[in-house]
């Protein structure tokens, strides 16, 4: 999930608009490799682009061994690349205030700050951790994935990294492969105590496709995701509202669901059968379990199932009746998990107010965006009735754009 400090190349407020549909990025900078050849003397040695995500369904169960349902963004994080082999490890970012970041790859250590730039960095750190000969390189990046979105602008930065560094070094890595690397850098050099959701959608999403993924094994199955042929769109909701997970409250529910499978004598909550969760949370309570380990409880295994509920209806070509089980899962992740937040609450609100057929929150929450689902012919109507509510209630305007279901990581040139 998206962090607090600002995890990607981009610092900037994104761009708004009060239309119906705005954009929630701004454009894109400068060409990378001619930023560059401007930095560094040279061409680079190739370009790569890693996506931020949209979550269709299945939230806080990644780091709970559960099942998640993402899908890549057009959204990206660019990175001009070339190797270097005598140590030295040069970022710049066309999007963040200062100049070159140079490290040496040898002295890399986790938790020393190096703020936006930690995240290309714990990716070269994790990598040397493997095992794996990285001996510098120079990276040029910018990014139009909106930071602070809950749409995993921090795994993009990390994936974009890793691919271009795989393919430099040829270290022969796969999707899931750089996935890993990406988590572990995040966890381990940044801090942040993420699942995989994030870097997972980012590097093996395909376009056209959602990702069912399993996390526990890291299986996962591309779903046909062709919202337009029945006349559907999927909206995404930037309310502008920065989320702050480095507060401690995501760890605190991380903590949580631990103690709720270690009280109900489970690996993982994803072991967990839904059919027998109303006996396990009158377990927890006999327990003395805190009430919102309860909850907690109670959104992870209700939200493995909605996935597999969402999955279900996609298979039958009925998505139009996933809307209501959009409408739960946010009612789950607001009551339950209770992360949420008003402008979010709005968002939902509004949205099946005006005819939607279902919305949630989408991301690790106090902020970020939701998904809408809504019929196609209704979307303008939808999108102008969340943005006139958000005006209403002496908000800033947000960002609504369309989710297209695009590719994974790739090499650009």
């Amino acid at each position: 999930m998206t962090q607090t400090t600002e995890p990607t190349a981009s610092a900037a407020e994104p761009s708004g608009t009060t239309e119906p549909y705005g954009t929630a990025v701004r454009p894109p900078g400068a060409d990378p490799a001619v930023t560059f050849a401007e930095l560094y003397g040279s061409e680079p040695d190739g370009i790569w682009a890693a996506p931020g995500r949209v979550n269709l369904i299945g939230e806080y169960t990644d780091f709970n061994d559960g099942f998640v349902m993402p899908l890549a963004l057009p959204h990206t994080a660019v990175a001009a690349v070339s190797r270097r082999d005598d140590g030295v490890l040069r970022l710049y970012s066309t999007d963040v205030p200062g100049g070159v970041v140079s490290l040496r790859v040898d002295e890399l250590v986790p938790h020393s700050g190096h703020g936006w730039a930690a995240y290309p960095a714990g990716v070269v750190w994790a990598l040397r951790e493997a095992g794996h000969p990285v001996t510098g390189a120079d990276i040029a990046l910018t990014s139009t994935v909106p930071t602070g979105a809950g749409l995993s602008s921090s795994a993009a930065l990390e994936i974009v990294t890793a691919l271009a560094l795989d393919d430099l070094f040829e270290l022969g890595l796969s999707g899931a492969e750089l996935a890993v690397v990406g988590r572990r850098a995040e966890n381990d050099f940044v801090g942040v105590p993420c699942g995989i959701m994030d870097q997972m959608a980012s590097a093996c999403c395909t376009e056209g496709h959602a990702l069912h993924l399993d996390t526990r094994d890291l299986s996962l199955r591309q779903v046909p995701f062709d919202l337009a042929s029945q006349g559907l769109t999927l909206l995404v909701v930037d309310t502008r509202v920065k989320h702050a997970l480095g507060d401690g409250a995501y760890a605190e529910r991380r903590a949580g669901c631990e103690e709720g499978a270690r009280l109900l004598g489970i690996p993982m909550l994803r072991d967990l059968p839904y059919e027998n969760l109303a006996t396990a949370l009158t377990t927890l309570a006999d327990a003395g379990a805190d009430e919102s380990v309860v909850r907690y409880v109670r959104h992870v295994v209700g939200d493995n199932h909605r996935v597999e509920q969402v999955i279900a209806l996609l298979d039958a070509g009925d998505v139009r009746a996933a809307g209501p089980v959009l409408n739960a899962g946010h009612v789950s992740l607001r009551d339950d998990l209770r992360v949420s937040c008003p402008e979010l609450d709005l968002v939902v609100e509004a949205a099946n107010a005006a005819g939607a057929l279902g919305a949630r929150m989408t991301g690790g929450g106090f902020g970020g965006s939701a998904v809408v689902l809504v019929e196609e012919a209704a979307a303008h109507a939808v999108a102008k009735a969340v943005s006139e509510a958000f005006a209403a209630a002496g908000h800033a305007a947000p960002g609504i754009f369309d989710a297209i279901p695009s590719a994974g990581a790739r090499r650009l040139r």
